[in-house]
């Protein structure tokens, strides 16, 4: 080699320490490993599922309950679309970390500028664009669900962190994996033994709360309530602080292990131990007393914590007719549904009869918060007289079973005593419940517990529900068939007759001009 050449190949290096140029060396290896981790097939596959799916949900048209998303639940459902990329990207960035060793090119990557150290730094960094790709994916959902016109609620940042975090965590675990055991095999097993751990952790511990949280994704859903809020109760943000302490613990412990000394490094490992340790405790500390109070009180008193409004008569009743209209209760964050409430009462009081066609009636919102998110959400009914329950979720089969608690109460006084409903009055109930709606077959189905149009079944309410039996099913089936107007005439001219404790379902038939059953047996004549 010349003399002009040696001098200009020394020009051209970068020196080793210079912190700038070995930075931007860093970075750019990033950039070449994050291409590299799409050339593998189960971080590409799953990425695109991840994005497609949740791209296809956003602008698919959402029906029933669906349409009426809380985000307080909302921001938690986030959590589980990005479990398999996170797989995938820890299998496949710990074999993009073990290339070198596979194809035998240590030695030469140790002649080069770059310390082994900073090339596992560019390794971690390669998983930040598919975190951030995460992140884009989550804010996009809960912002969809948010626009919704039936959404209620308040959502948490730290929640929707949880998705993008553990992409990270799962990236930085399989690069320290990669420097602590660097064989191809160790990744798969990885994922055995951790998912192992799990299982045993969690049955050796009983399911207690700090070792619950300690998973990097805790699911708490509960399809029969939504809390608000303020009584949810999670510690998402110690939950954040735990995962991103064990992220840079993980990261630096992978770069520590490829021989990174310097005292920053050593000072960052044991402040992100700290940051760990803080959010571990945080999280575990279980129900305060103040939100176990708060829960209590909302459970058992809600009125504490409810505003109440008054409405009128739709164009379908006048104000005559339902007494000056009614009065609905709900917790802050479900006020505004006050009024699609009233569309169910105004469509359900006009077909009663007697003094129940111009009551005013008292429509609580009731959540049964006292065991959080793990709890079955049943409500005991009420017993004062004129009083309604409504739950916290809406849309869908929620409609109609609301319908059924109307007119149990129009039918029978309180709540209590329309959920021991069993004799004729059973039919004159379903009647109110379903004889105004658009498709009432349809909501027949929905409300029967086994989505049945014939037969004997249990019909859902928000508190108790009814028990109908065959006949009376058939001669309800018969009323929905006839024209609304003869039908509502009829109940109305007999309304005290049909809610006449004892009364059968044959005389009820035989009122309303229904064929009476064959061998029909109900309650009042067992």
């Amino acid at each position: 080699m010349s003399l002009a050449t040696r001098t200009a190949a020394e020009s051209t290096a970068v020196p080793q320490d210079d912190p700038r140029r070995s930075w931007a060396a860093v970075f750019a290896l990033a950039r070449f490993e994050t291409r590299d981790l799409l050339r593998y097939i189960p971080v590409l596959v799953t990425l695109m599922l991840y994005v497609g799916y949740t791209a296809w949900t956003l602008f698919h048209e959402k029906e029933g309950m669906d349409a009426f998303p809380a985000l307080q639940d909302a921001d938690r459902a986030t959590q589980s679309g990005p479990l398999l990329l996170g797989i995938a990207v820890f299998v496949c960035v710990n074999r993009c970390t073990l290339r070198s060793r596979r194809r035998g090119t240590d030695r030469q990557f140790d002649v080069l500028v770059m310390e082994p150290w900073r090339r596992t730094v560019a390794h971690v960094l390669s998983v930040v664009r598919f975190a951030a790709v995460t992140a884009l994916v989550v804010l996009g959902e809960f912002t969809r669900q948010a626009l919704r016109p039936g959404a209620v609620g308040h959502g948490s940042l730290a929640e929707l962190a949880v998705g993008p975090l553990y992409v990270l965590l799962c990236g930085a675990f399989g690069v320290l994996l990669a420097r602590l055991v660097p064989f191809t095999f160790a990744a798969p097993v990885g994922v055995v033994g951790l998912f192992v751990f799990s299982v045993f952790i969690s049955a050796g511990t009983g399911g207690a709360e700090w070792s619950r949280w300690l998973s990097p994704i805790v699911g708490e859903n509960s399809g029969n309530t939504v809390l608000p809020s303020d009584l949810v109760g999670r510690p998402a943000a110690w939950h954040a602080l735990y995962l991103t302490g064990l992220i840079l613990l993980l990261a630096l412990g992978a770069v520590l292990a490829s021989g990174g000394r310097t005292v920053y490094l050593k000072a960052g490992a044991a402040g992100a131990l700290a940051l760990t340790l803080a959010g571990a405790v945080g999280q575990s500390g279980g129900v305060s007393a103040q939100l176990a109070a708060a829960r209590e009180q909302a459970s058992v008193s809600p009125q504490r914590d409810q505003t109440c409004v008054k409405r009128g008569g739709s164009p379908r009743s006048s104000e005559a007719e339902t007494g000056g209209g009614s009065t609905y209760c709900a917790f802050p964050e479900w006020t505004g549904r006050a009024g699609t409430w009233a569309e169910v009462v105004d469509r359900v009081q006009p077909l009663a009869g007697g003094t129940a066609a111009r009551q005013p009636l008292l429509v609580r919102q009731r959540v049964e918060a006292r065991y959080g998110l793990s709890g079955d959400g049943a409500i005991d009914p009420l017993t004062a007289p004129g009083q309604v329950t409504v739950g916290t979720r809406w849309g869908g089969n929620r409609v109609p079973e609301f319908a059924v608690g109307v007119a149990s109460v129009l039918v029978a006084g309180d709540e209590s005593k329309g959920g021991e409903l069993c004799d004729g009055r059973v039919v004159t109930t379903m009647w109110l419940a379903l004889g105004g709606a658009s498709h009432p077959m349809t909501d027949l189905a929905n409300v029967r517990l086994d989505d049945s149009v014939t037969g004997s079944a249990y019909v859902l309410a928000p508190t108790s529900g009814l028990y109908m039996t065959a006949g009376q099913t058939d001669v309800l089936r018969e009323l929905l068939e006839r024209p609304r107007g003869e039908v509502t005439a009829s109940v109305k001219q007999h309304w005290t007759q049909l809610t006449a404790s004892g009364v059968s379902t044959a005389q009820v038939a035989r009122v309303l001009g229904a064929e009476v059953p064959k061998g029909a047996k109900d309650c009042a004549e067992e």
